[in-house]
């Protein structure tokens, strides 16, 4: 398999540290998908954005219209392309077929969101102290997505340069939203990897935490479903009328110590969690709106949409005991899905050529971390006949995933370039 990186190691970490400074939250990578959109197209690319790329209406958790409009000129403000702003038409994520007159054959996912997380400003910290900290307060690439988009856009540029040699259509898919399940369901319900018949993601770190290490699969993913939950009641004066009032935050507190008490399900592993609860407007005042930020996961879907179906009992009786009117709103979920085998034996073998990748750091099979939006790729994939992996780029960490100090070893971008040009080359020949 003859392939040589022309992209550098320094180009690479250019990339990242672009994306890096340029966070953007779910659903909201205006500026990241326009940078893509034109570099990519300028490369050679057949760029898809907008709703070729991703379904509207199939679009979960997705910021109210007055942030959008704010994160748009923020993404203007910073010099992202108003030609490509104007194509995506309020959507992020894009595609990029490198042979789209040849057929359908294999899809590589990249996620490209940020974590809703104040990014450290310590001097030990290698973002702030080089110069590519977030220029968006509030989010940061916590999870290594900077890291995933600039090897996404280094995988289309090699292949753009070898596209000659391709006998099938190799399909890119950068997500958005995938923090938080939002983005694989509504890319898969516009056609992102119809009659594909192989699929690799990765992720960095992950549970991979040593440099130069490679788990070519895993298993053990959490299918989850997010949801918020809200409730109506009736203000009132607290001394004067408390009778008068219905009280939305006492709702919500029953809610949320019955969630915990949920029973573990035979079956597999449960998870149930609220993140956030808010209500109330003085001290005076019988709280009138609750709201809690929740999810429920589970090893199964079929666990996980009991654990659903529980929490929505719940939520509706904690209500009705406190004279509430309620809501529930789902903001994002997905099932989970297991690495095919063979896929991983191939990744094994294609790593044996890249000599950062240390023979005895490289497993076949490893655990998940969660949940991860790309298994929502790799189901669909499955569905139709075909096979995948999602496989873990180790790197040393300084700190943990979705932390304000995370950051990664930048020396494996290349490999992981190199990693995922030689799987898709490797998958080109096979029928």
């Amino acid at each position: 398999m003859d392939f040589a990186p022309s992209v550098s190691a320094k180009q690479l970490s250019e990339f990242r540290r672009i994306f890096h400074r340029h966070a953007e939250s779910g659903f909201s990578e205006f500026w990241t998908t326009a940078f893509l959109a034109a570099r990519l197209h300028g490369a050679g690319g057949f760029v898809k954005v907008g709703e070729e790329a991703i379904c509207r209406e199939a679009r979960m958790g997705v910021p109210d219209e007055e942030t959008q409009k704010k994160r748009i000129a923020s993404a203007r403000e910073q010099g992202a392309d108003p030609t490509w702003l104007d194509r995506m038409d309020g959507l992020t994520g894009l595609i990029v077929d490198i042979r789209p007159d040849l057929p359908r054959h294999t899809a590589l996912r990249f996620d490209i969101d940020a974590v809703d997380v104040e990014e450290s400003s310590s001097p030990e910290h290698l973002p702030a102290r080089e110069g590519f900290r977030s220029l968006n307060d509030g989010h940061c690439h916590a999870c290594g997505h900077d890291g995933h988009a600039a090897i996404g856009l280094g995988v289309a540029l090699e292949l753009l340069r070898i596209k000659d040699r391709l006998r099938h259509n190799v399909r890119i898919i950068f997500e958005p939203a995938e923090e938080g399940l939002r983005g694989a369901a509504a890319m898969v319900e516009a056609g992102a990897v119809d009659g594909a018949r192989y699929f690799f993601a990765a992720h960095i770190g992950v549970n991979a935490r040593r440099s130069h290490e490679l788990v070519c699969g895993t298993e053990g993913f959490l299918a989850s479903t997010k949801f918020d939950a809200e409730f109506f009641g009736r203000a009132a004066h607290a001394g004067a009328e408390p009778h008068e009032g219905r009280n939305s935050l006492l709702a919500a507190a029953s809610a949320v110590m019955n969630l915990h008490a949920i029973p573990r399900h035979g079956k597999g592993e449960t998870r149930i969690a609220v993140g956030r609860m808010e209500s109330g407007t003085g001290r005076n005042v019988v709280p009138s709106y609750a709201k809690l930020v929740c999810e429920t996961r589970g090893s199964s879907t079929e666990v996980n949409d009991w654990m659903f179906e529980q929490a929505a009992r719940i939520i509706e009786h904690s209500a009705a005991m406190h004279g509430q009117d309620f809501r529930i709103t789902r903001m994002g979920g997905g099932g989970t899905a297991v690495s095919d085998l063979a896929m991983c034996e191939l990744v094994r073998r294609v790593s044996g050529g890249i000599p950062y990748f240390y023979p005895e750091f490289v497993l076949d099979m490893g655990r998940g971390f969660g949940a991860d939006d790309a298994c929502a790729f790799l189901e669909a994939v499955q569905k139709q006949g075909g096979m995948g992996t999602y496989a873990q780029i180790g790197s040393r960490l300084p700190a943990g995933h979705h932390s304000p100090d995370f950051d990664f070893d930048e020396s494996l971008l290349q490999p992981a370039v190199e990693l995922f040009c030689r799987t898709a080359l490797a998958l080109d020949s096979m029928d």
